[in-house]
């Protein structure tokens, strides 16, 4: 089978309706558009949302700003796991400042959470804002330390 032999599947692309091509083609004279009426006329029909004179669906409903409600005070983290911190050596510190360097944080003035996704194969000095348990196991089996920095 070379390019120029594909083709699609028998019955997946059908042609497009020619409207308005006389009645032996079967969408002559009106051309599906009815007898008379707002969506009859040329640049007529109605607007998207269009109701018929029904109170609007989006109008019957209380204000919504946004999509649901967003704590005032949430905390945004820079999520890091185990598996992204293969590339320290043995006894290096890991501190917010050292992941910036090593460009992991997407955004520098957030805190920084380690999480445990993965393995840790050497003895490392985590300093962070926050650390999972899974995480802090990990570390500390591999022969490291934790230590939690305040926020």
């Amino acid at each position: 089978m070379k390019l120029h032999d594909l083709q699609p599947s028998q019955g997946s692309k059908k042609s497009r309706k020619r409207v308005g091509r006389g009645i032996a083609a079967g969408q002559g004279k009106t051309a599906g558009r009815g007898t008379k009426g707002q969506g009859a006329r040329s640049g007529g029909g109605v607007r998207l949302y269009h109701q018929g004179g029904n109170l609007p669906f989006y109008r019957r409903l209380p204000f919504m700003r946004g999509q649901g409600f967003t704590p005032l005070f949430q905390q945004e983290y820079n999520e890091v796991n185990l598996d992204q911190l293969a590339d320290f050596k043995k006894g290096s510190e890991v501190t917010p400042e050292t992941l910036e360097a090593a460009r992991m944080l997407r955004k520098p003035e957030n805190p920084v959470v380690i999480l445990g996704r993965g393995e840790v194969k050497v003895a490392l000095k985590v300093r962070a804002h926050r650390v999972s348990k899974g995480a802090k196991a990990k570390i500390e089996a591999a022969g490291g330390s934790v230590e939690i920095l305040e926020l």
